[in-house]
């Protein structure tokens, strides 16, 4: 029981952990680079940002206030636990917005352009990055930064979409709404540069994350393999009974299906074993099940 608490306990500090890194990520990318250059994108803090350049409130009040009355919403469909982390991670990145606003800020309150004047494209690029990237890891380790993610992880909760498409789909309207700030259409399509680069990068550090791969394995210590990929690495094994066409001895197949990130300690442990294993390694799209992602299909009514 201790053991199952401390690795329960350990997973969830590395948890949060890695959400406050994505959070510092957020956060720097938006006050480096996207405040500076006066551009926006959608999501709350996109709203709170064009808040920001028609009235001067900063960035993380409204973000915060706005926040405050979507998770009233997430607590009923989302659940507690996830609402938890995102109870976590709303505090945390106003006040990070904060911070580095304070850090960055001239004597005369007014945020360096750090890439240089004329560089709106390049810190679109640059800040896009940073975003999705942040809001990737905290994404992969169950957390939320609030605002639309509430809205891509409801739609993902219920059909396998992927959440960056989610997030591009509903934040449209608010990075039209640009134009009426401005009155220039080159900010409107900064704002969907910004978004572009966000979903693809939210989905590659997502989607790399989930990667899965399977194993071939042709060993006469095909027990022994089976067991120890078991016991320690905790992922299911199947064994199939094969013929060789040269040798025309019957033999036993190895299948193993495991995440990418396993895949050297697999091809370890099969070496420690036995030298001589033939093993065949290939990549795999779409695995579902215990250990591996929900199957998410919507159920025919009779």
């Amino acid at each position: 029981m201790d053991k199952l608490f401390k690795t329960k306990f350990g997973r969830e500090i590395k948890d949060y952990l890695a959400i406050t890194f994505g959070l510092v990520c957020y956060a720097f990318g938006w006050v480096a680079f996207m405040l500076p250059y006066q551009i926006s994108t959608g999501g709350v803090t996109g709203i709170s940002a064009l808040i920001y350049y028609v009235t001067g409130i900063e960035i993380q009040v409204s973000y915060f206030v706005i926040n405050v009355i979507l998770m009233i919403f997430a607590l009923k469909i989302l659940g507690p636990k996830f609402c938890i982390k995102t109870l976590y991670a709303i505090p945390v990145l106003t006040l990070l917005l904060w911070f580095f606003q304070m850090a960055l800020k001239d004597d005369a309150g007014n945020l360096p352009l750090l890439l240089g004047p004329g560089q709106e494209f390049m810190a679109t690029v640059v800040g896009a990055g940073l975003l999705g990237f942040g809001i990737g890891i905290v994404f992969i380790n169950n957390g939320s930064t609030g605002g639309t993610d509430i809205i891509a992880w409801i739609v993902n909760k219920y059909k396998d979409v992927s959440l960056g498409r989610m997030i591009m789909y509903g934040d449209i309207v608010i990075i039209s709404s640009c134009y009426f700030v401005f009155h220039d259409w080159t900010r409107v399509l900064f704002g969907f540069c910004v978004l572009f680069v966000m979903s693809f990068v939210i989905d590659y550090v997502v989607n790399s994350n989930r990667q899965s791969v399977q194993f071939l394995i042709f060993s006469k210590k095909h027990e022994e393999i089976a067991e120890t990929i078991s016991r320690e690495l905790h992922r299911g094994v199947t064994l199939l009974d094969g013929t060789g066409w040269y040798s025309k001895q019957n033999i036993k197949v190895v299948v193993v299906l495991a995440k990418k990130s396993q895949s050297l300690e697999i091809f370890r442990l099969v070496r420690d074993i036995d030298e001589n294993a033939f093993i065949s390694q290939s990549n795999v799209v779409g695995v579902y099940g215990e250990g591996f992602d929900k199957l998410k299909i919507k159920k025919k009514k009779a």
